[in-house]
């Protein structure tokens, strides 16, 4: 009753349920529920390519994506967000996903409960404990939203869960603009205590809007139904549309078939699918006036199949007044037709043509792969390469040696090989020279480590073979030719290399 634009959009049809709220304070929240709800229509069927949860899931982050393109291409957009809680049938089981503080609530076997849970800053201070339920209503901070959807986050955390659903259980998704007037004990007696699901959701709106509605209001209410066996698809609209705006304000009226309902359906005369749509009267001024094909391809689209479709995803899509939203869901249900079709089209064809896409993407895999082992490869022999213009002076069997490459090992690898080994005995080395040739001396290549070498070879040197002392006393040849006599064989005596020069 308070707001100049509606923010809020819902789709309800025979699979699908959805129920988003535009962040009011933002520019473009109307923009941002509508473009998210008109993306997730098509999911409408119920031949879907993988289980509903996972393909809602995708669906959403894919929504996401768009209204970060279309902040790209509208700058004046950014900052739009909004909540979404989605429903998705298939078969006897049913997938829910919700983000922000729109709502699920469930009536079934006689017990009604909230399933979704706020993404609110109050609900996290409730579920940390530091304030009381009753509390919340009064928090001057209640309407302050965690997590929704939008320009900020492109891969925002959704929750997700399916469950079992039997016929006559019936389900409510709303946004908190109901919550805003009514109590969850309030919203529970009407759900009740009403036969029909088009007088509950009626009631909970009139009831909203007589308690002031500072908000926005969207109820959707589904009641799950056996599908005879002998249905044939409709191809209508629906009878019932929205309550008409009046008194310059926004208002969402949604009421919602069951499947039931949808399919049971009076014929009106609304086009069937293919028929030109009748035109936009020209009276809009915001309509997309360049590209009035777009809104029309979206209303033949829904006319495929029973559904309702209320708020500023309504809007759109009858009087295309937020023409970025109307092209890009134009082009992307476009691809989706169009890739359909393709796949009609192959069905009569080989049965080998389906195999195509998946040996693709192994032969795909297996480049990319081979690439990726090539370029490993080529940077391991880089690196191997680099590692043989390297030498340094170490230690090998105790004698001073040239070593080629570096001192690691990679595995059981060894980077570097012996080049030369010298006659200088480690040992023979001062305690220091010692020490540097047991962890390697680094050399910047083979004529440095030669001189590493000589000078190493001087310090033993120096060690093993000080200086003559004249003093001391040198045997006499006569001791040395008794010595030599007393050899049988002189010619064997073994020759030994002498560090200090020469042999002995």
């Amino acid at each position: 009753m308070v707001r100049l634009k509606n923010d809020d959009s819902a789709y309800v049809g025979r699979y699908l349920a959805v129920v988003a709220d535009g962040m009011g304070g933002h520019a473009g929240g109307n923009v941002a529920s509508a473009s998210t709800v008109l993306d997730l229509v098509h999911l409408d069927r119920p031949d879907l390519d993988d289980e509903a949860v996972t393909v809602l899931a995708d669906e959403i982050q894919a929504a996401n994506s768009l209204l970060s393109e279309l902040v790209t291409t509208s700058p004046e957009l950014s900052g739009m967000g909004t909540t979404v809680t989605a429903m998705l049938l298939q078969g006897n089981r049913a997938a829910l996903a919700h983000i922000g503080d729109s709502r699920a609530y469930r009536l079934k076997d006689g017990v009604f409960e909230q399933i979704s849970v706020d993404h609110t800053f109050v609900q996290r201070l409730i579920d940390e404990g530091r304030l009381k339920p009753e509390e919340a209503e009064i928090h001057p901070h209640k309407n302050v939203l965690m997590r929704v959807l939008g320009d900020v986050d492109a891969s925002p955390e959704l929750d997700l869960a399916t469950f079992e659903v039997t016929a006559g259980e019936r389900w409510l998704l709303c946004s908190d603009g109901l919550n805003a007037v009514l109590r969850d004990s309030d919203i529970e007696s009407v759900l009740r205590g009403s036969k029909d699901i088009d007088y509950a959701v009626d009631t909970l709106v009139d009831l909203t809007l007589a308690g002031g509605s500072p908000d926005n209001v969207t109820v959707a209410v589904v009641e799950i139904a056996e599908e005879p066996a002998d249905a044939a698809p409709d191809i209508l609209r629906p009878q019932r549309e929205p309550a008409p705006v009046t008194g310059g304000t926004a208002i969402s009226n949604a009421s919602v078939p069951s499947p039931a309902e949808a399919r049971g359906s009076k014929p009106d005369p609304s086009p069937a699918a293919g028929d030109v749509p009748a035109p936009v009267p020209e009276s809009d001024g915001d309509r997309d006036v360049d590209n009035p094909v777009r809104a029309e391809l979206i209303r033949q689209d829904l006319a495929s199949r029973p559904h309702l479709l209320v708020g500023a995803a309504s809007l759109a899509t009858e009087t295309g007044q937020i023409p970025i939203v109307t092209e890009r869901t134009a082009e992307r249900r476009a691809a989706r037709m169009l890739m359909h079709k393709a796949d009609d089209a192959g069905t009569n064809d080989s049965a080998a043509e389906p195999e195509a896409p998946p040996k693709r993407r192994r032969w795909i895999l297996v480049v990319v792969l081979a690439v990726l082992a090539a370029l490993l490869a080529s940077v391991l022999w880089v690196g191997y390469a680099w590692t043989q213009t390297r030498y340094y002076v170490g230690s090998s069997d105790n004698r001073v040696a040239i070593f080629n490459g570096v001192s690691q090992t990679l595995g059981p690898i060894k980077l570097s090989q012996v080049t030369e080994t010298t006659d200088i005995p480690v040992d023979s080395l001062p305690e220091y020279w010692r020490s540097r040739v047991n962890d390697t001396v680094p050399a910047r290549d083979l004529v440095h480590a030669e001189q590493i070498v000589s000078q190493l070879r001087g310090t033993a040197k120096a060690i093993l073979c000080p200086a003559p002392d004249d003093a001391a006393p040198s045997p006499s040849p006569t001791v040395l030719a008794d010595a030599l006599e007393a050899t049988a064989d002189p010619d064997s005596l073994p020759t030994v290399t002498n560090p200090c020069g020469g042999q002995k």
